[in-house]
């Protein structure tokens, strides 16, 4: 099945290029989001279709994620969310949890290296310290081995809920007000937007969710206020940086009014 993995993925590279020369030229490099967060959708529904385990659609979606996270960095957009394993994850059967956390490790020991020498800084947003201890030493090494570089800072949302964690800074909030350290009368919504897990990240201008689904699946929900969502109907193993220009372009070409007209 690996073999038959490769060949899919060869058999569409000719058109993938294509599509990139297409897109890429059209874009306005000055007008780039910051922040783009993606929700990488579909990798399930991508092996079932070929009638192959769910297993190998993880395996095939992990290999989109690197020219990705390339193309993101090389147009210099200082920031990329990607939503890589949900709290609502843990739902699933207990081989396909396994299996994730153990692809998801491999892949950080795999890329490491490149990431480290492409000043990329890897961080970590969710409720990561409850994840298996290898992964996590894991995501410790990492995050320490890249913390001072300067490139795009690439976050990974891992046991990740937007309702989890605007309830985690609400009790930090109340933690202080409980020690006596903050009047309630003294919450703003930039207060609580100071608690969250990323606080001096900006919100992400652009939300892409790929597999064709319309919601938001609790993905950095205060976050995404007043993001651009844009969505296709591409399962992730088969989204490429064509897509991705595709969506930037068609981002540029939006008027954003925040409510007014």
């Amino acid at each position: 099945m690996i073999k038959s993995l490769q060949e899919e993925k060869a058999r569409t590279a000719a058109a993938r290029v294509a599509a990139e020369e297409e897109w890429l030229p059209r874009l306005d490099r000055q007008r780039l989001p910051q922040h783009v967060a993606i929700i990488m959708d579909g990798n399930g529904r991508w092996a079932e279709q070929r009638g192959w385990p769910r297993a190998l659609g993880h395996h095939a979606g992990a290999e989109t994620v690197r020219p990705i996270i390339e193309a993101t960095s090389a147009l210099g957009i200082p920031f990329l969310t990607l939503y890589t394993f949900s709290a609502e994850n843990w739902r699933r059967p207990s081989e396909e949890v396994n299996a994730l956390m153990e692809l998801i490790e491999h892949k950080l020991q795999d890329e490491i290296d490149d990431m480290d020498q492409g000043n990329i800084r890897l961080e970590v947003v969710g409720r990561w310290h409850h994840l298996p201890d290898s992964l996590r030493q894991e995501i410790q090494r990492d995050m320490a081995r890249t913390r001072n570089n300067q490139g795009l800072r690439l976050f990974l949302a891992l046991n990740y809920g937007g309702r989890a964690e605007i309830v985690d800074a609400a009790r930090a909030l109340a933690e202080k007000v409980q020690r006596g350290q903050l009047d309630p009368a003294d919450f703003t919504e930039e207060l609580l937007a100071r608690h969250l897990y990323a606080p001096d990240v900006p919100d992400p201008e652009l939300l892409i969710r790929t597999g064709g689904e319309m919601r938001l699946s609790n993905f950095l929900l205060w976050q995404s206020a007043y993001a651009e969502l844009w969505v296709t109907p591409v399962l992730w193993p088969d989204f490429t940086p064509a897509d991705l220009y595709r969506a930037l372009y068609e981002f540029q070409q939006r008027n954003r009014r925040f409510g007014g007209l």
